[in-house]
């Protein structure tokens, strides 16, 4: 057993949907979460750059007592394929599990794939599809407005703004014929209503920040690191910038009021 936190970090807000599953899959678990809120978004950046964030984003939960970490950011996780950013504790990013997820829902084997820029340019996504079942058809399209649109709240499922980028990016795919749709940025899910809408009921939604909750629920399980603590774990939260603006944004992606404290770290800290 262990009692330390599990933490989670994201380019922003959206591995608060990781968050949220954690707090249901593992209610006495804490959690340390870093939002590095001031560099958002990575999926615009260069590798070099990316692999250079999310070190810095691992150094800092790593001054915490922490017990694993959750690389909840598509892009961070699409950018260091499958070498983890840490080798002496369990790791994992939102890519295999999503995947995972993808190939077990399909039923015509055919796979659609949102995501960042970078995260899109990496064909992660659809590296780890293939290795899992080689046979399978993989369409991704990037959608880069969504990231901002989510960030600024036009998340309304009737807002006609992000239903109108929605068509934009998501036509090629719905084209295609694919019967699942891996949501491959955790910020996606928060306007899960309207891309369900277009694509339409006989299409499968896939979280990739849900579905690295569950996987990490099953590697704490496995490793037995799980807490013995009986009584309901404490969320803490860190970001980069405005912890106001943090605690706005955050209640569109946890469906509540933030659960726990926040606070603000500088860049320096990071390093």
């Amino acid at each position: 057993m262990n009692n330390d936190a599990i933490g989670v970090f994201d380019s922003g807000v959206g591995g608060l949907t990781a968050v949220k599953e954690l707090n249901r899959l593992l209610p006495n678990e804490d959690i340390i979460f870093f939002g590095d809120t001031a560099r958002i978004p990575y999926g615009s950046r260069s590798k070099e750059t990316i692999l250079k964030y999310a070190r810095q984003d691992v150094n800092f939960l790593r001054h915490h007592k922490i017990k694993m970490i959750i690389a909840a950011c598509g892009t961070v996780s699409s950018t260091i394929g499958s070498k983890p950013l840490v080798d002496d504790m369990p790791f994992t990013g939102v890519v295999l599990p999503a995947a995972q997820a993808a190939c077990g829902a399909t039923k015509n084997g055919r796979i659609g794939v949102i995501g960042t820029p970078a995260t899109i340019r990496s064909g992660s996504f659809a590296k780890a599809i293939k290795n899992i079942n080689p046979k399978a058809a993989v369409i991704g399209n990037a959608c880069p407005l969504f990231v901002h649109l989510v960030e600024n709240g036009y998340t309304q499922r009737d807002n006609k703004i992000t239903k109108l980028a929605a068509e934009e990016y998501l036509t090629p795919i719905k084209n295609e014929g694919v019967d699942t749709l891996i949501m491959g940025c955790t910020h996606y899910p928060v306007i899960k209503d309207i891309i369900a809408d277009f694509m339409g009921e006989n299409v499968t939604l896939i979280s990739s920040g849900e579905e690295a909750a569950k996987y990490a629920q099953v590697c704490l399980m496995e490793n037995d690191m799980l807490t013995e603590s009986t009584e309901k774990g404490h969320n803490t939260f860190y970001v980069s910038d405005s912890t106001e603006l943090f605690e706005e944004n955050a209640k569109h992606f946890l469906c509540h009021k933030v659960n726990g404290e926040v606070f603000s770290c500088n860049l320096e800290d990071l390093n």
